[in-house]
């Protein structure tokens, strides 16, 4: 049962990505105008058994974007857990980059109640409310000013703007390195190209870019915690990216991650989209 509790956390950690990432992903074949209203479900699972559900609620409007998500268990998560969470966030797509404004997250697992409240500026946290705070480790990588300046949070980690509009999908998109801050770590995830597939029926036809990806620590965390080993040990981490809009910005399609329990997988059951003309991304 801890197993099936400790992969629904883990997987509360994925979803906002992926969930607002799969939706703004159908935008590339959706409707375009200055305000685009995205909504879906998505399934969450491990080994190819549902965990949990997640919902997403999104509008994007000409550079500012808002996002919000809710998660619970779903299938077999049912009988070991009964948390539930949720994220949004807001900001804005500046040339080449993303400048947050605001990132909540709110989720109870293990009779545990998690909390966090970021409002940011110009690419660093300005403000922060936490809960729970992490007990005094001599060994953990204390967090400084200096690793929450020129971050995202986890749910505006999402977009990824490139260059120029009517950017094609090939091996470029893939070279990057996001760094992170939740409130509790900062944690970078490198990307690297693996190769293109093609995917339909869920939202978005056309090609994504498969990239492989890799967690990298940087400060928050017990580097000798077995988790954290794991998962900077982890070679089996990927992200489809697919473009929204113009091409100019492109976002996760589908995110999997290898677990000592099996592969977690996170993509969209049922994508809604509304508003603007046609201006699919071919």
């Amino acid at each position: 049962m801890s197993r099936i509790m400790c992969l629904f956390r883990r997987s509360m950690r994925l979803v906002a990505p992926v969930i607002a990432g799969s939706a703004l992903a159908a935008m590339a074949s959706a409707v375009q105008a200055e305000t685009t209203r995205l909504g879906g479900v998505y399934d969450i699972s491990v080994s190819g058994f549902k965990i949990a559900r997640g919902s997403l609620s999104l509008v994007l409007q000409k550079n500012a974007y808002s996002a919000k998500i809710g998660m619970a268990p779903a299938g077999i998560g049912t009988l070991f857990s009964t948390g539930k969470g949720g994220a949004e966030a807001s900001g804005w797509v500046s040339g080449s980059g993303v400048v947050p404004a605001r990132y909540k997250m709110a989720s109870r697992a293990a009779d545990r109640d998690f909390f966090v409240d970021l409002a940011q500026g110009s690419g660093r946290v300005r403000k922060m409310r936490v809960t729970p705070t992490f007990k005094p480790n001599p060994e953990r990588i204390k967090v400084r000013s200096k690793h929450k300046r020129n971050v995202v949070d986890p749910l505006s980690a999402i977009l990824m703007p490139v260059k120029a509009a009517g950017g094609k999908p090939d091996a470029s998109v893939c070279k990057r390195r996001l760094s992170i801050f939740d409130g509790w770590t900062r944690f970078d995830i490198q990307l690297s190209y693996k190769g293109m597939k093609d995917v339909s029926g869920r939202g978005y036809d056309g090609k994504v870019v498969v990239c492989s990806a890799r967690w990298i620590p940087v400060a928050g965390h017990r580097p000798s915690r077995a988790s954290v080993k794991y998962m900077a040990e982890n070679r089996k981490m990927e992200a489809w990216l697919a473009p929204i809009g113009s091409g100019r910005v492109f976002v996760p399609y589908r995110i999997s991650m290898g677990t000592k329990r099996g592969t977690l997988v996170v993509e969209p059951r049922k994508l809604d989209i509304s508003g603007g003309r046609d201006q699919a991304a071919r």
